[in-house]
């Protein structure tokens, strides 16, 4: 493997650690996450470092398969660009549904 793609792996396997540490060990609750701006812009700006490498790597190979490598390049795209159109609820659902299989599968190439 590449050793830039697998340092933008290392990348998206640290930022989702840090993501999930934001919320300790208490159950994760969308009203708590939802009441809390600063959890808010640093899980925002972790999905953003993962959008941005996921990135990287498919410019560097194109064949690279990721999972929803082009609805995670999208989500980092709409919060940086679309800020004043990110929703509490797209961003939970990304927290809660999408990230955890995402680690596993980075787990795996890594």
């Amino acid at each position: 493997m590449d050793s830039e793609i697998k340092t933008w792996l290392y990348d998206i396997l640290q930022s989702v650690i840090e993501l999930e540490s934001y919320f300790g060990d208490r159950p994760r609750k969308f009203e708590d996450y939802s009441k809390d701006i600063r959890t808010k812009r640093a899980v925002e700006r972790d999905i953003e470092i993962i959008g941005e490498a996921v990135n990287r790597i498919l410019k560097r190979d194109n064949n690279f398969e990721i999972a929803n490598a082009q609805k995670i390049i999208g989500a980092r795209n709409r919060i940086t660009h679309g800020y004043d159109k990110i929703s509490d609820d797209l961003i939970w659902s990304i927290v809660i549904n999408h990230l955890p299989k995402l680690k596993s599968e980075i787990q795996k190439r890594l």
